[in-house]
């Protein structure tokens, strides 16, 4: 929370609030349509099978996304454990509000405009497991090293009312 706080303090950025508390909690309390975007970077994985229901994303997560993020608002998703890559894909791709923006190789591989590197991506970039959002591709969900943050992400899909 420090280090944010600082780079808050010397960009002088006055339109962010932080939350410290479970993100879930901050999900049901915003109001419809209310974000632009949101950042999940490097999220606890649970990688056991039996502690998957405590991930983040989650079916009822996606839709508490869905119902506040803005018409053409963003999700981006980083981690460097393959297989909550390719859950996370999974979960967004079976609902229906929202819209995978890669369009080649590239969009998944390389970070997004003004993404930081946490220490988390560092680490991994070292150790080689770093990983963007995993691309979805006509042979189903395929993750590809390089990057640790996608320039791609999910848009939320317009509304139908």
């Amino acid at each position: 929370m420090a280090k944010i706080l600082t780079q808050i303090e010397a960009h002088n950025i006055g339109n962010i609030r932080l939350y410290a508390g479970d993100a879930a909690e901050l999900l049901a309390w915003a109001p419809p349509r209310s974000l632009a975007r949101i950042d999940l970077i490097h999220p606890d994985p649970w990688p056991k099978r039996r502690h998957w229901k405590r991930r983040f994303v989650q079916d009822a997560t996606v839709n508490a996304m869905a119902r506040i993020l803005k018409d053409g608002g963003e999700f981006r998703f980083v981690s460097d454990i393959d297989d909550y890559c390719a859950w996370t894909l999974a979960h967004l791709m079976r609902s229906s509000d929202f819209l995978w923006t890669a369009e080649r190789a590239a969009d998944w591989r390389q970070p997004w405009d003004g993404y930081t590197m946490t220490r988390y991506g560092r680490r991994s970039r070292t150790r080689g497991t770093c990983r963007g959002v995993s691309a979805v591709s006509a042979g189903g969900l395929s993750s590809h090293s390089g990057a640790c943050a996608a320039r791609a992400g999910f848009h939320r899909a317009a509304s139908a009312g």
